[in-house]
């Protein structure tokens, strides 16, 4: 079976499943909840091929526990999601305490901290999206605008790309597929105008911004990988790699977007 084809089949499975989800905010939460789950395991284990001994486990455990601490409306303070972040640098630290050796503390705990912040608090923004007024729709526009962006790239690269974008840390990608993928961005955005309240030249600047944003987040995983000699995540998805390379574009958009909403649209 081509790459293409199996791209094309996983990616309708999963479109059919995020459809689904989005329409309740519950089962929203469980899925986004096991996607981070999925997109951390692959995180850490490419940290475990480099050599780092990370906190893997733990790390999933604090990382499921904040979307899931969104989803059923957990808030004792104002910006509570740090006190997850705070908990988890403290266990981390006790945890270090009872080991006998203790080579690569500092390395140890610092990525196991980021990957809790980079997959799992970043993701958890697109529950909080959910629960905004109008939530449904501002979601639809996100998913659409990040994901038609990828898509866009992908065949818009694919079919014309020769300029390299960033050869250094993604091979494949170029600029006219760049290019390609800030157009499909830009229209989805547009084309979601019955579901949000807002003119067409606003959409356009969603767009615009949640495509650049997108590919930043891309490139930002691509990184990740080329560090640690890796070309996918993981193979969960046929055709397309591993669960954290389908969320990678989502990782800078949600929380953006959300703040965007949030603090100056409303």
């Amino acid at each position: 079976m081509s790459t293409l084809l199996k791209r094309t089949i996983s990616s309708i499975i999963l479109i059919v499943i995020v459809c689904g989800a989005i329409l309740n905010q519950v089962v929203l939460g469980l899925v986004t909840t096991f996607f981070i789950a999925l997109g951390l395991y692959e995180y850490f284990t490419m940290l475990e091929r480099k050599g780092i001994q990370v906190y893997k486990y733990f790390g999933i455990a604090m990382g499921v526990i904040i979307p899931i601490s969104i989803m059923v409306r957990f808030q004792s303070t104002k910006n509570w999601e740090f006190l997850f972040i705070i908990i988890a640098l403290f266990s981390l630290i006790m945890m270090q305490f009872k080991r006998r050796l203790n080579p690569g503390v500092i390395v140890g705990i610092s990525t196991t901290i980021f990957g809790i912040l980079y997959v799992s608090w970043f993701l958890s923004f697109i529950i909080k999206i959910r629960y905004l007024p109008n939530g449904l729709g501002l979601l639809a526009t996100l998913l659409a605008s990040t994901k038609l962006g990828d898509i866009g790239a992908y065949l818009v690269g694919s079919r014309f790309g020769k300029v390299p974008l960033m050869p250094k840390i993604s091979p494949k990608k170029t600029v006219e597929g760049a290019l390609g993928g800030l157009a499909f961005s830009v229209l989805a955005a547009m084309g979601c105008a019955s579901f949000v309240p807002y003119g067409y030249v606003h959409l356009a600047f969603i767009g615009l911004t949640l495509g650049v944003l997108g590919q930043l987040g891309d490139l930002s995983e691509s990184l990740l990988k080329r560090d640690c000699f890796v070309k996918d995540s993981g193979h969960l998805i046929p055709g397309m790699g591993g669960m954290l390379d389908e969320l990678d574009s989502l990782i800078f958009t949600a929380p953006i977007f959300y703040f965007y909403m949030s603090s100056v649209v409303h």
